[in-house]
């Protein structure tokens, strides 16, 4: 089956461009653990979209979540009238250990499974990598693993995989040139796109405009994070400094370089309607990390500001 037969078969088609244009309205929401307190409060503030993070020792362990667990999250998202556009699974699908690997394949198996019986259309995570391989033999088994053991439970629970270009991450999807091996590689498949996030494009001195722009029709999901240059520090020391000073930050969308108007733009423009969610770890709110499992007074305020913000662009 390609891409293009099952994209007309599957709802939740977040790049379905319209003869006419109307008022854009993506669902804005943030990213967190699951707790009821933190649905309700990314409710208080006028959010309609969470996206839930999902692994062992989390709140949403796809490993030991019971059926009655799991109607409890439905009754809470419906009752706040929350969505939830991904899961987000951080791990390693082509580790070099075969017992990791296993492992790995045999967890993100169970989170599919979940987010099939949560009606969530999306999961956030990985490429994988070997970086013992080279390049495109990676590239190769990643194919060949999502086939062996996701895509049948993709199609089962209508779900698909989205990368998020984290470089520090198992993972080889993190540019132009590792985007185009890989939909090559996966001959566009439908269940594999991209969860979107332009911070990361900045600090690499990649443009995240452009890259939107050429693989809009990817997009699936949207991670909201800006990126500080600190300019002074990268002048003095250079992108590897010997006394390891930090020379760049990750900011509430706003307060770094991202114009963020120009982003919008672009989605606008390939038709994007699925959601956008603030990924918070600005350390000047909370430290940037204190995701709960309740969310942090301090933390909090991270998402305050960054509504505030983004209010200028999405209702």
């Amino acid at each position: 089956m390609t891409r293009r037969t099952l994209m007309g078969a599957m709802a939740l088609a977040p790049l379905a461009a319209t003869a006419a244009r109307k008022e854009w309205k993506p669902q804005l929401g943030i990213l967190g653990n699951y707790t009821v307190g933190n649905v309700e409060f990314a409710h208080s503030l006028g959010y309609t979209n969470m996206i839930l993070g999902v692994g062992s020792g989390a709140a949403l362990d796809a490993a030991k979540v019971t059926p009655a667990q799991i109607d409890s999250v439905k009754q809470t998202l419906a009752r706040n009238s929350i969505g939830v556009s991904a899961l987000e699974v951080v791990l390693n699908h082509t580790d070099p250990d075969p017992g990791k690997r296993a492992s790995n394949n045999d967890y993100f198996v169970k989170a599919i499974e979940l987010a099939g019986a949560l009606g969530v259309p999306f999961i956030g995570t990985m490429s994988g990598n070997n970086p013992a391989q080279p390049f495109l033999k990676q590239v190769d088994e990643i194919v060949r693993v999502y086939h062996d053991k996701y895509f049948a439970a993709c199609e089962k629970y209508k779900v698909r995989l989205c990368w998020e270009p984290w470089p520090e991450g198992p993972n080889v999807a993190t540019s132009p040139v590792g985007y185009e091996a890989l939909f090559k590689a996966f001959n566009d498949s439908p269940y594999v796109g991209l969860q979107y996030d332009p911070s990361h494009f900045v600090r690499q001195f990649m443009d995240p405009m452009q890259t939107a722009r050429d693989f809009a029709r990817y997009i699936y999901d949207v991670h909201l994070k800006d990126t500080e240059i600190l300019w002074p520090v990268l002048r003095r020391g250079g992108i590897t400094p010997v006394d390891h000073a930090s020379w760049w930050r990750y900011r509430i969308p706003g307060m770094g370089c991202i114009n963020w108007a120009e982003f919008f733009s672009i989605l606008q423009d390939a038709g994007y309607q699925g959601a956008m969610s603030i990924e918070h770890e600005d350390p000047l709110y909370g430290d940037g990390t204190n995701r709960g499992p309740d969310f942090s007074a301090e933390y909090k305020v991270g998402f305050v500001m960054a509504k505030r913000y983004l209010a200028q662009y999405v209702p």
